[in-house]
């Protein structure tokens, strides 16, 4: 059953106010205070509205990355944008705030029409957990921002407050999730009616991300307590791991299709959920057919990090051959690689029922994005398809990614527990201690790679490249494609390319990264004139 993010027209606009260009800065409106906040019905009204601010398909975040290109340059992958005068990555995650402030004030209200402790703290709980949800995005990208836990009147002198510390809001993210994983639900508890909302283990999941960032963001920019973090990214990922509650889905392809929804899947911790049908369309999405346009077109840095099924990399694996077609690149490779990029006679769109090879006019790399790939949906312009915003795969890659950052090394028994699930559901030999010694494999970077792999294309590897503080070594490297094998792409697009006949999308003297600046994103320029205490970040 799919979760429906309803709330009346009018108990909206009163109880949250309008939405502000900057932060928190209109009046709250009191009118409907009196006769609302009195029974478990308004509290799950207020909350379904947080939902709201759940992302969408992030299509088009990897362009931000070496993972994926456009059809052109992205300015945040190379080095080119400015100071933005408005930023919806800042004043959509203050409405959040705003609107999650609202409900843990007032929530205790219905307390006194005889809603029980338990069910109030449910509903708070939820608000806590996107209250959490907003300022790591915000942190994220900017580092310090206004720490706002009340909301606040029109003439609050907290509306021109300098910025807090990350590390003060990182700790009230803590705080605010461990209430969530104490207040929240259990996904069996919650059941199929209660599917698709913030679930205990969904607190936890996330909690163990935003330690695993900070943790490694500390550690390698050399700011704050690394080792803090990193254990209580740990110690989450392992509750999580422990709570019975998720598993792996069987079918790596399917956890982007139709067939990878709902709580049968129990790899799904979070999902966007859509529309069941045209007749039920709630909400929908385009994916396939702005990936089909080019989007997020797969790389060859992408592609290259894929194993052999012998476990090894390409430069390392007896099985690679230096293919002589696009077909042949998917020969003994690992399956989510096939699950990723389209092949010859992979199903495609209506007007062409049977992938042949990328059409160079919009897949510019050589390689096409398989993602939500399904023919009735694209004759419809419309999918139903969730997103999971949250799987249980990232859960292992934040226990075994964090667990070697603090000790060093890593036993086989915890790559038994979380990689080498994985790569036995890629059809690819496990990854041990032994192993790695015997092929000259650095274990940090294979635990690298397995995370961009499993999670290629789903908006994690630009941040990723951040935190480990490589992004300035990455991201200026020029943009490579598919090998042109002109026979087969034909002739109708004459791509560039290098000196060893690979697709160049853009040339290394044509993107930068300065990292005295780029680790951080800058604030956006109106903010700043709203707010004189705040300062931009250094160098924008």
């Amino acid at each position: 059953m799919k979760i429906q993010y309803k709330i009346l027209p009018l108990v909206f606009i009163l109880t949250f106010g309008f939405y502000a260009c900057d932060v928190e800065r209109l009046p709250e409106t009191q009118i409907t205070d009196p006769t609302f906040w009195r029974s478990e019905n308004d509290l799950r009204m207020a909350a379904n509205y947080l939902y709201t601010f759940l992302p969408g398909l992030p299509v088009t975040s990897d362009v931000w990355s070496d993972d994926a290109f456009a059809i052109g340059p992205n300015p945040i992958s190379d080095g080119t944008r400015l100071p933005p005068a408005t930023d919806g990555n800042y004043n959509n995650n203050y409405n959040l705030i705003r609107a999650a402030n609202n409900i843990m004030e007032k929530a205790p209200n219905a307390l006194e029409t005889g809603v029980d402790q338990e069910t109030v703290d449910l509903y708070i709980g939820e608000a806590r957990f996107f209250r959490a949800w907003a300022y790591f995005n915000l942190v994220q990208r900017y580092g310090n921002v206004p720490l706002i836990l009340t909301t606040l009147t029109e003439n609050d002198e907290k509306l021109f407050a300098p910025a807090d510390s990350r590390e003060n809001i990182v700790n009230t993210i803590y705080d605010d999730l461990d209430f969530a994983i104490t207040s929240l639900r259990s996904p069996s508890r919650l059941g199929a009616s209660g599917y698709g909302r913030i679930s205990s283990t969904a607190a936890m999941a996330f909690k163990s991300r935003v330690a695993l960032f900070e943790g490694t963001f500390a550690k390698y920019h050399q700011k704050g307590d690394a080792n803090k973090h990193l254990n209580i990214a740990v110690s989450a990922a392992k509750a999580c791991m422990e709570s019975g509650e998720h598993d792996l889905f069987h079918s790596y392809f399917d956890l982007y299709q139709y067939g990878g929804e709902g709580p049968s899947n129990r790899e799904n911790i979070l999902v966007r959920q859509y529309g069941v049908s045209i007749a039920e369309s709630v909400l929908f999405h385009n994916a396939q057919r702005t990936l089909e346009t080019g989007a997020a077109n797969p790389t060859k840095a992408l592609v290259d990090s894929y194993l052999m099924v012998d476990g090894l990399p390409i430069n390392k694996s007896p099985l690679y051959k230096k293919p002589s077609s696009i077909l042949e690149d998917f020969e003994d490779r690992d399956q989510r690689m096939l699950a990723t990029l389209f092949k010859q006679g992979d199903s495609y769109i209506a007007t062409q029922p049977t992938f042949n090879v990328p059409n160079l006019s919009f897949q510019r790399t050589g390689y096409a994005n398989r993602r939500y790939a399904n023919i009735t949906d694209w004759q419809n312009s419309r999918s139903f398809i969730d997103y999971t915003i949250i799987r249980y795969a990232e859960v292992l890659l934040n226990y075994v990614e964090a667990k070697f950052e603090l000790e060093g090394t890593i036993s086989d028994e915890d790559l038994d527990i979380t990689i080498n699930r994985l790569r036995t559901r890629a059809g690819i030999s496990h990854l041990t201690i032994a192993f790695a010694a015997q092929n000259d494999l650095d274990l940090l970077e294979e635990i690298r790679r397995e995370r961009r792999v499993e999670l290629a294309l789903e908006g994690f590897r630009y941040w990723d490249l951040i935190r480990w503080k490589i992004a300035e070594v990455e991201l200026p490297k020029a943009v490579l494609g598919n090998y042109y094998f002109e026979e087969e792409f034909g002739s109708a697009v004459t791509p560039e390319v290098n000196e060893d006949n690979y697709i160049v999308l853009q040339r290394a003297e044509n993107r930068s990264f300065n990292p005295s600046r780029d680790y951080l994103w800058p604030l956006p320029i109106n903010e700043l004139g709203l707010n004189p205490s705040l300062e931009q970040n250094p160098n924008w």
